[in-house]
């Protein structure tokens, strides 16, 4: 659990001290916007900020289920973020699994990219797509 707040709680640290260095200089304006951007960029790097994550064993379920995409990610992950911010909503409808918080959802990753923990990784109808774009899986959670 702390390797998932790792990210988050460096960037709020360097936003606070930024901030408050700046504001001790007398640059009260430039140390908020500071800590305003890296908290923000904390945020935007924190669990909280993906949809809640489930095992890869429950997200495959009930993608057999529903026939909706398992996204595979980790906290800190720029183009995970990336596929987040562009799914917009919609992200909500994915089964989003975080391979940092469980196992068997890394050791699935591994099997599909050559040994590698490389994600985003997303399961379409049993098929895996590293880093895809983002417009075919909007279309898909419509």
């Amino acid at each position: 659990m702390i390797r998932v707040w790792s990210f988050p709680a460096l960037f709020a640290l360097a936003g606070l001290l930024l901030g408050a260095s700046s504001a001790a200089r007398g640059e009260t304006v430039t140390g908020a916007l500071l800590a305003v951007f890296f908290l923000a960029l904390s945020f935007l790097n924190s669990p909280l900020f993906f949809p809640r994550s489930i095992t890869s064993a429950e997200a495959l379920r009930r993608s057999g289920t529903d026939g909706r995409p398992v996204v595979y990610w980790r906290p800190g992950c720029q183009y995970c973020l990336r596929l987040r911010i562009r799914l917009g909503r919609r992200a909500r409808r994915a089964h989003w699994v975080n391979i940092w918080s469980d196992p068997d959802a890394a050791a699935a990753v591994r099997a599909v990219n050559d040994g590698n923990e490389t994600v985003p990784t997303v399961l379409l109808d049993g098929r895996p797509h590293t880093n895809p774009d983002p417009a075919p899986l909007r279309a898909r959670l419509t």
